[in-house]
């Protein structure tokens, strides 16, 4: 290949890539007004998949340039062997980040939802304040902030209250 024909496909990679993710960005906004999830978490989820996409357009684009990929194979095992051993050392940040990719998407409940947090030894009831990348906020009955990580915030049950006040019972006739 010519050094024009690999100029002119890695300029139609990278063409590609902005087309790409021009739609993943319209795609999330439209499904975040859908669920009707803060631009915040949005903008978290976007970042999440833009690099997923950047990292493959640099996988494609090393192979227009003619990089070796036996040797780009060896590098890419050590750099997630390294990372591999990192996200071991620190498993929690990968599996709430996982977990707050997982809420954004298939999540029942939104800010200002009145919940309930069933843990089997510290219940925690409130309303919901705020979904981030890490954790989920939540101000307590007793005022108190309550910022629950969202990987466990996935693993308990949650129960969406209608209101502060009990149910009204109805009357048993007599």
């Amino acid at each position: 290949m010519t050094l024009w024909q690999s100029f002119g496909l890695a300029l139609l990679v990278l063409l590609a890539h902005g087309l790409i993710r021009r739609i993943i960005r319209r795609s999330l906004r439209v499904l975040g007004r859908t669920k009707q999830v803060s631009e915040s978490r949005v903008g978290y989820v976007e970042h999440v998949f833009h690099f997923l996409l950047g990292s493959a357009t640099l996988l494609v684009l090393a192979g227009v340039w003619g990089l070796d990929f036996s040797r780009l194979v060896v590098l890419a095992s050590s750099f997630f062997a390294v990372l591999g051993v990192a996200m071991v050392a620190q498993w929690s940040i990968l599996s709430n980040i996982t977990a707050s990719i997982t809420i954004f998407f298939a999540f029942p409940y939104r800010i200002g939802d009145r919940i309930r947090i069933l843990d089997k030894d510290d219940s925690v009831t409130g309303v919901i304040l705020e979904i981030g990348l890490f954790y989920v906020q939540v101000r307590d009955d007793h005022g108190d902030l309550v910022t629950y990580p969202a990987n466990l915030f996935l693993q308990r049950p949650v129960r969406r209250l209608e209101s502060s006040a009990p149910p009204d019972v109805p009357s048993q006739p007599e």
